[in-house]
């Protein structure tokens, strides 16, 4: 695999997690369905997934990248796991609507675990690593190449922050409600 193609690879992976994210955000604002503290630590797992793929494009193609993104994933999937488990028991209940059969936290471990298989995979090639280690990645781009990397970093870099606010307004400054109904910082009460 040649360090351009490893380039697109890293920019369409950062655009599928941005997919994923711009979804379960859009649900919360367009179906006031809130993220449970379990879901935004989800968030957060493929927000470091995402920033270790992030890095590849901006920075250079590194294995501490994908390595970051392995461990991002991990922990994802480790707190959708741990989220899974609760409501697997007969009577539990679950949190949120289901999608396609399954709800946002099932989702969310098979794509941590897509993330994960994707990103080992992605370092079985020896040959993206070749180059000139003090120039930047999206130098070596080619203009279409640049545009999507640009791009998928602008999308994930709005959508960080946009998520960030969001739990600020739901939180506050405190800790997240179990089951939350409403955003701590615009409640008038």
């Amino acid at each position: 695999m040649t360090p351009a193609n490893a380039l697109r690879l890293n920019a369409l992976g950062l655009l599928a997690i941005c997919i994923v994210l711009s979804f379960a955000f859009a649900d919360q604002i367009l179906f006031d369905d809130l993220p449970c503290p379990l879901c935004l630590l989800q968030r957060m797992g493929f927000f470091a997934a995402g920033f270790g793929i992030a890095l590849n494009l901006v920075l250079r193609v590194r294995t501490a990248h994908y390595g970051m993104a392995i461990l991002g994933a991990v922990c994802g999937a480790a707190v959708s796991l741990r989220q899974i488990a609760l409501h697997v028991v007969p009577g539990t209940g679950s949190y949120g609507d289901p999608f396609l059969g399954y709800h946002f936290y099932t989702w969310a471990f098979i794509v941590f675990c897509l993330i994960i298989a994707g990103t080992g995979v992605m370092l079985l090639f020896q040959r993206q690593f070749v180059g000139e280690p003090e120039v930047s990645e999206l130098v070596l781009m080619d203009m279409p190449t640049r545009r999507l990397a640009q791009t998928a970093f602008l999308f994930f870099a709005l959508l960080a922050i946009a998520n960030g606010v969001s739990t600020v307004a739901e939180c506050g400054a405190g800790m997240c409600a179990d089951n939350p109904t409403d955003y701590e910082l615009l409640d008038k009460d």
